[in-house]
């Protein structure tokens, strides 16, 4: 069936050629984007919604999150705030949490967490392995996370489980839990940082996966400079996570590269480090996309809205830049074409605010802004 949505009073289609568009419409015909246009052009349809000049935007593609957990940080969190550095070895918690929650827990948790990610806007997401670390948890963790999510990335090397021999546990990790968790997952990832993987463990992580067809995806230079980002952009991974702590010489290898430097702008601010220099990438020409990282100790959050609303008003991004990297640039962290657009042939996701422009996202920050929702051409709310 056909629905036409109409009364746009601006249409953000992040297409280079349909461009954002005043008084607007759009067509979903099942799951597709059919037509995208001024209003006074628009084809007939089934359906009829009229939006009565709300702004409208492709749905918000997360490509960075941590959904397939158990138990609570709560403490965690208030000692950081109280003064406490953050640490890598924090994740441990929630691995003994996870590896005795049942799978029943674990995915109505994940379903719960993705549906309130998509009540905000979010259509496209991402999540990962990384909180079960033996065979068997990172097998069934990648398998829940299969049924619910619409990408998953095998993160086995997310931390030296306690008492493991890191040489020993990286063997674990390129060699049976691969063979494994394979099947379920389309990427592989690493925590290629101080407390967790060194250089040369990331790279047969990354290399193991890729022989294995896997694409590569690398958590770097979060907690100081290292060597995360050139990891990254010499296997020619589809994104590098975090960029915190970027030299001269990492910003100007991902702007001549394919890797997306995505920016996790609320683990910045609940690990309360330096915010990411999404500016400095964004003029030097690297791609850059924004994602919630969330998960339960560093960034518990499924704001999308937050994380366009904190680039804009503390990381010197312009709300045209924020949205397309929270919409397009998370579809090109996942080399996806067919979400983060509004034009023909793209997936039918699409976010309504109840707001006559994107530039509400910023102007009125906290704000709930998500009028309506539809994901593949399924109306949510």
């Amino acid at each position: 069936m056909a629905v036409l949505i109409t009364g746009i009073g601006e249409l953000t289609t992040n297409d280079p050629e349909l461009g954002k568009l005043r008084d607007a419409a759009l067509v979903l015909d099942g799951d597709t984007v059919a037509w995208a246009g001024p209003a006074a052009q628009a084809p007939d349809a089934d359906e009829r919604v009229d939006v009565e000049g709300r702004a409208v935007l492709p749905g918000w593609v997360d490509s960075h999150t941590h959904l397939v957990f158990a138990g609570d940080r709560t403490a965690e969190f208030e000692a950081r705030m109280a003064g406490q550095a953050y640490a890598a070895g924090g994740i441990a918690v929630t691995v003994d949490a996870t590896r005795a929650a049942s799978d029943e827990q674990l995915a109505a948790n994940l379903r719960r967490h993705v549906e309130e990610a998509a009540a905000q806007g979010t259509t496209c997401l991402e999540t990962k392995t990384g909180y079960g670390l033996n065979v068997a948890d990172e097998t069934r963790s990648a398998r829940i996370a299969g049924a619910v999510a619409d990408e998953v990335t095998f993160l086995g090397a997310h931390l030296v489980p306690p008492g493991a021999d890191s040489e020993s546990y990286v063997d674990l990790v390129c060699g049976e839990m691969l063979d494994a968790v394979a099947p379920y997952v389309r990427w592989a990832d690493v925590f290629c940082e101080t407390g967790a993987f060194d250089e040369a463990q990331s790279a047969r992580v990354l290399k193991a996966a890729a022989e294995r067809g896997l694409g590569l995806r690398v958590h770097g230079n979060q907690l100081g400079e290292g060597p995360g980002v050139r990891l990254a952009v010499e296997l020619d991974a589809a994104s590098v996570d975090h960029c915190t702590y970027l030299s001269d010489a990492d910003v100007e290898a991902l702007a001549s590269s394919n890797t997306v430097a995505t920016v996790l702008p609320a683990c910045d601010l609940s690990t309360r480090q330096a915010l990411a220099p999404a500016r400095r990438l964004l003029d030097a020409g690297a791609t850059v996309a924004l994602a919630s990282n969330a998960n339960p100790g560093s960034s518990y959050t499924t704001s999308m809205a937050f994380c366009v609303t904190t680039a804009v008003l503390q990381m010197r991004m312009t709300v045209d830049e924020a949205v397309w990297s929270a919409t397009a640039g998370g579809a090109r962290a996942l080399r996806r074409e067919d979400v983060g657009y509004l034009r023909p042939g793209a997936r039918a996701d699409v976010h309504v605010l109840d707001a006559p422009s994107t530039t509400h996202l910023a102007y009125r920050p906290g704000v709930p802004l998500t009028h309506s929702v539809w994901r593949k051409g399924a109306k949510l709310r």
